[in-house]
């Protein structure tokens, strides 16, 4: 570990310089042409080979040292809608997008150790470092694996790795098995009959009706769902109506639902649908209801979680590394790749806030922004996983 502490603080300056340049230029998903070229040309200036636009902006480095196994890396790269207030010197320059998630950073620890790794090669077979884009919402691993990720890049296993607010700067937490729950999103379009609002018997009250379907699909988790599965049905949008003074036609509410096993995800949606269904049937209103599957489950492979863990405890000390972690409500589309292929997705702890300040930003808050102060330990955890793989192997 000393030459790998030694090498990477060396770098520590230039994953900083990388970081903050995307954090100020931040593009969303599939959008991420700046932010492709700055990785593609590092890349090759670090001598790897590179192929370009695999998911459209998608970046895949290429370092082989022989003819042993191959195992890939993977780093995010697109931003969020948000409209940025952290005034920081490099903030985002495009008005209502900004690095809300962390992948800024992601991809400056990737890009690091993809540096260390190709100056100082010790290991027999291929690494692929996959910088992914459109990983907010879009589903872009899911289209990486459609558009031959694994027949162009084939690999044994591959691994993720994300920021976590909250845990010690610098801890580790990691689960083998489900880590992360499904996510699917619904949208109901309730369809009443706009009228005055001062005659609200004239016409059909959408708004009334929408209410009581959202109090209504709660009862879904609290009644229809075992107690002790971990399940989240939350209403996130709720539209309808431009004046005061009318009563509108329809509204629009659209939501996330998140859990864990399949037979869950199926009794929410068809309970999602009767009940939106039978409550605008009794106010004699029409409901439209569209249930998608976003996300799977982020199901962690045993073997691969036992070498993260390896890796992880030589970077940081086994007793900054969490396996008796809780599953954790929020998604990930590194779940696809799960799915297709062995390997595990850990989180690296961005700190508990400092003295005086209350807790850090959470994710996807306009306030938040990636600690630096984790870009050396994230690169050395890809670098010591790199050995615990082909020593493993």
């Amino acid at each position: 570990m000393t030459n790998i502490l030694s090498g990477i603080d060396v770098l520590q300056a230039d994953m900083m310089a990388w970081r903050r340049d995307i954090h100020a230029h931040p593009e969303t998903a599939y959008e991420e042409v700046r932010t492709a070229r700055l990785v593609a040309d590092l890349l090759l200036s670090f001598g790897l080979e590179v192929h370009e636009g695999l998911a459209k902006t998608g970046v895949v480095g290429i370092l082989k040292k022989g003819d042993g196994p191959a195992f890939g890396l993977r780093a995010d790269m697109d931003a969020l809608y948000i409209q940025e207030e952290t005034n920081l010197p490099y903030m985002s320059v495009h008005d209502g997008k900004m690095h809300a998630c962390g992948h800024d950073g992601h991809t400056a620890m990737l890009l690091g150790a993809a540096k260390y790794l190709a100056q100082n090669a010790d290991f027999n077979g291929t690494l692929y470092f996959v910088f992914q884009p459109a990983e907010e919402n879009e589903g872009g691993a899911k289209r990486m694996i459609e558009e031959g990720l694994f027949d162009h890049f084939p690999m044994e296993a591959i691994f993720g790795l994300h920021n976590y607010p909250g845990l010690p700067t610098g801890h580790f937490a990691i689960r083998s098995g489900g880590f992360l729950a499904a996510c699917d999103s619904f949208h109901i379009r309730v369809i009443g009959q706009g009228c005055h609002a001062a005659m609200p018997d004239q016409g059909i009250d959408s708004i009334l009706i929408g209410a009581e379907i959202v109090q209504a699909i709660q009862k879904i988790v609290a009644r229809e769902i075992p107690p002790v599965e971990p399940v989240v049905i939350s209403t996130t949008k709720f539209h309808g109506g431009e004046a005061i003074n009318v009563c509108p036609d329809d509204v629009m509410i659209e939501g996330s639902c998140r859990y864990f096993l399949p037979e869950v995800g199926d009794k929410i949606e068809q309970r999602l649908g009767e009940i939106a269904r039978s409550i605008c049937a009794a106010h004699g209103a029409q409901a439209d209801v569209t249930y998608k599957r976003l996300y799977p489950p982020l199901i962690n492979w045993e073997e691969q979680t036992k070498l993260a863990i390896a890796a992880a405890t030589s970077v940081s000390g086994a007793e900054n590394v969490t396996t008796a972690v809780d599953r954790v409500m929020g998604s990930e589309d590194f779940a696809y790749y799960l799915r297709d292929k062995p390997g595990c997705y850990i989180v690296l702890g961005t700190g508990t806030g400092a003295p005086g300040e209350g807790p850090p930003c959470q994710l996807h808050n306009p306030h938040y922004d990636f600690n630096d102060d984790i870009l050396t330990t994230g690169a050395r955890y890809w670098i010591q996983l790199v050995r615990q793989l082909f020593h493993h192997t």
